[in-house]
């Protein structure tokens, strides 16, 4: 509630499904480098006579997305035409599923407050995209590329169950990990993979109030703050007296605003229409445990191991988020390797979290077969006490920045002082020259200034150059102290 007004939001989001070619044509489907207009053929412009052809990989690939929301795809869907003129939109219509699409149902949940909240799925539909208009500053035309046209989409539509920017933004950023980890879309944003369009109604009865769609947002972080601003601008509208419009906006990055861009349509608008040249998609059970068999382990798989391996849910949530963003580093095969081993799980968590992957946002990539041998070494180590946790530390960052590691990795460590003096003689030489140097020290530590203590330890850790095992220093020093 804001102001006594309750907040009513509905999220509509585009999945660019990760296919070869297009969704009814053979032109690649990737144009992040490709110069305007050079991925397109005679079905994207929309010539005469040309016959779109359905591309299968989408329907895996949507059959992939029903189960990662928890249904399975529908057995019958349909394609049908949704009419509209634009001049990045060659054919004048836009090839969708209207009457029957292919995921009907489903959820998404997620934690917030400490609490577990779910928002049903209307129903997600295939589509293919339109092409891309662009508005040169400072001249009086606009231009047109179709590299997009035709483009495969899933277009996932929520219920209007959330109630805050911050629901908003915690359900994008889910269905985001839903579906990359069942391997539905490249999921770059940056690039519009995955698309926002965020509905925002404020009323304060239980009847819904009149909503905008604020369209193509591309971060957790605009949909959230474009539902910061919807409902403070709707709020305040209705309390000078004002109605509010049923519209599209835009998203202003720069000015961190929606604005107006024309008034909304309804379905009665398009004129949908069946679409003749494309038969039912008719799926059956086989097909549907295929699919169940083919599946990537999932969000929830990776959750409840993570979570079975003791680790904390802020070490679990930085390490699915970390593994998408990069792939290359398999943090999470990683941890399974480690768990077979039956090394420490928890502490390689640690690592990763606080080392490894601050690393990563500073682009220093290495592959999984590179971390697997620096962090077994390295736990080895540890858990024989020749490197300490100090030192485990800055092993791990100089060697996860070397292209190549060290054919010896404890050779490496021992050479660059990084290996703990745990050798009785060596040590014991340490302790009687820092016992023979601090004479009130030990005075006081015999007097019971158990502080003391700690100096000492200090002390050896200095003249080793901190390569005494801190642990053992103490030990000994407690014993000859008491035979002094």
């Amino acid at each position: 509630m804001v102001n006594d007004y309750k907040v009513t939001i509905g999220i509509e989001c585009h999945v660019q499904l990760k296919t070869i070619t297009k969704l009814f044509s053979g032109a690649a489907n990737d144009a992040r480098s490709a110069q305007p207009n050079t991925l397109v053929n005679h079905i994207d412009f929309g010539l005469p006579g040309a016959l779109p052809v359905f591309n299968q990989q989408a329907l895996l690939l949507a059959a992939r997305a029903a189960i990662a929301l928890g249904v399975n795809p529908q057995p019958f869907s349909t394609f049908d035409r949704k009419h509209y003129f634009y001049p990045d939109l060659p054919m004048g219509y836009q090839i969708t599923q209207f009457e029957h699409p292919i995921i009907i149902g489903g959820q998404v949940k997620f934690q917030i407050n400490d609490k577990l909240k779910q928002v049903d799925i209307t129903r997600a539909h295939l589509e293919s995209d339109a092409g891309k208009s662009t508005h040169p500053i400072g001249h009086d035309y606009s231009l047109v590329d179709l590299n997009r046209a035709g483009t495969p989409l899933l277009e996932i539509v929520s219920e209007p169950q959330l109630h805050s920017p911050l629901e908003a933004k915690l359900y994008a950023k889910e269905l985001y990990l839903l579906m990359r980890y069942a391997e539905v879309t490249n999921g770059n944003l940056f690039h519009g993979n995955m698309r926002f369009d965020v509905n925002v109604s404020v009323s304060k009865t239980d009847e819904l109030g009149t909503r905008t769609e604020t369209k193509n947002l591309n971060s957790f972080r605009s949909v959230e703050k474009a539902v910061e601003y919807e409902t403070k601008r709707q709020i305040e509208l209705l309390t000078a007296g004002h109605q509010i419009n049923q519209e599209t906006r835009g998203w202003n990055e720069a000015k961190q605003k929606t604005v107006s861009q024309r008034s909304k349509e309804n379905a009665d608008d398009y004129r949908y229409m069946p679409d003749p040249d494309l038969p039912p998609i008719i799926i059956d059970d086989k097909y549907i445990q295929t699919v169940k068999l083919s599946m990537p382990p999932t969000l929830d798989f990776w959750r409840d191991k993570l979570q079975q391996l003791g680790l904390n849910s802020s070490q679990i949530d930085s390490l699915i988020e970390a593994n998408i963003e990069y792939s290359q580093a398999g943090l999470l095969q990683l941890i399974l390797e480690f768990d077979q081993q039956n090394q420490d799980i928890k502490q390689l968590a640690n690592w990763l979290v606080n080392i490894d992957i601050p690393l990563l946002k500073n682009k220093q990539q290495n592959s999984s077969k590179h971390r697997m041998r620096l962090y077994s070494t390295i736990s080895a180590l540890v858990a024989e006490d020749k490197l300490s946790s100090t030192n485990a530390k800055e092993l791990i960052n100089r060697c996860l920045s070397m292209d190549q590691l060290p054919n010896d990795l404890t050779d490496y460590a021992q050479i660059n002082g990084l290996i703990q003096l745990s050798n009785d003689a060596e040590l014991m030489a340490a302790v009687d020259e820092v016992l023979a140097t601090n004479p009130k020290a030990v005075a006081d530590i015999k007097l019971g200034e158990t502080k003391a203590i700690g100096f000492l330890v200090g002390q050896i850790m200095q003249k080793t150059k901190g390569q005494a095992n801190p642990a053992l220093a103490k030990k000994q020093l407690e014993a000859q102290i008491k035979n002094l």
